[in-house]
């Protein structure tokens, strides 16, 4: 039987129904993909979550002050981010450095003593906790530092 257009009713109807369970299928793709997301996300947020409460106790041990569990979760996640990613390597060891210094920019940039008994004691915690396999070789570099017990305590 054929309609207007030269078109049987039964391609028509073929046609529509291709294109509603091609819509329906990438709904459903859609849809598992965020679910996968979240489900990761959800996971992830326990593991920071109970890392961060983990590196915490321990700056509070060494009488430092810790940041609250959010903003350890956010910035080191569950495996510390990019703090465990060879944190002895050549660029972050002259950030490092320069940080160490005495605040001044360009010629007037010079190195100052600092702690011995506190210096990096926060990244070494940190490295304890999220990634302890590099802490041997950070522990190598802070001790190549000049220091000085220059505060009481």
């Amino acid at each position: 039987m054929m309609e207007d257009g030269g078109f049987t009713t039964d391609s028509v109807e073929r046609r529509r129904d291709k294109w509603v369970y091609a819509f329906f299928g990438a709904v459903l793709a859609v849809l598992c993909v965020v679910a996968l997301i979240l489900f990761d996300r959800g996971r992830d947020t326990v593991q920071a979550a109970d890392k961060a409460d983990e590196f915490i106790a321990a700056l509070q041990a060494e009488g430092l002050t810790a940041p609250s569990q959010d903003q350890v979760a956010r910035v080191l996640g569950e495996d510390g981010g990019a703090l465990c990613d060879d944190p002895g390597h050549g660029l972050r060891r002259s950030l490092m450095n320069m940080q160490l210094g005495n605040g001044a920019a360009g010629p007037g940039m010079r190195p100052t003593l600092v702690d011995s008994a506190r210096l990096l004691k926060g990244q070494i915690i940190a490295i304890e906790v999220y990634c302890p396999e590099e802490l041997e070789k950070f522990r190598d570099y802070v001790d190549e530092l000049d220091s000085e017990d220059v505060t009481e305590g």
